[in-house]
């Protein structure tokens, strides 16, 4: 049988489960969690002070008038915005034509309905 021996080596504290950061474990550790809250709360903030409300009640909502027109071969937004409302700045009209329309990416095809805004 051999024997174990255990020797204390002096300056060195026998503190077992002590935990030693570094500069950059510290900034880990305890900056990640703060920046993650200060988002949260940033993204809160910025939620309960948005001012998207369509209405306080349904008796104040008013559809939108409208008319449809089908697009003919050539014919573009632009075109087409122009045509409906002469006076208005036809990027105003060609933006209420894709929200009215859903229109994804602007593109329109011969045959298409379309609703126009009403003026």
């Amino acid at each position: 049988m051999s024997a174990i021996t255990i020797t204390h080596t002096p300056g060195r504290s026998a503190a077992p489960g002590r935990l030693h950061l570094t500069r950059r474990g510290r900034m880990v550790f305890f900056g990640l969690p703060a920046m993650l809250v200060v988002a949260a709360l940033l993204s809160l903030a910025g939620f309960l002070n948005s001012p998207a409300k369509a209405a306080d009640s349904a008796a104040e909502l008013q559809p939108t008038s409208s008319t449809s027109v089908t697009v003919q071969m050539g014919e573009s937004l632009w075109g087409i915005a122009g045509k409906a409302a002469p006076s208005r700045d036809p990027r105003d009209v060609v933006a209420e034509i894709i929200q009215l329309n859903n229109l994804q990416d602007g593109r329109i095809v011969p045959g298409q309905q379309l609703f126009i805004p009403a003026t």
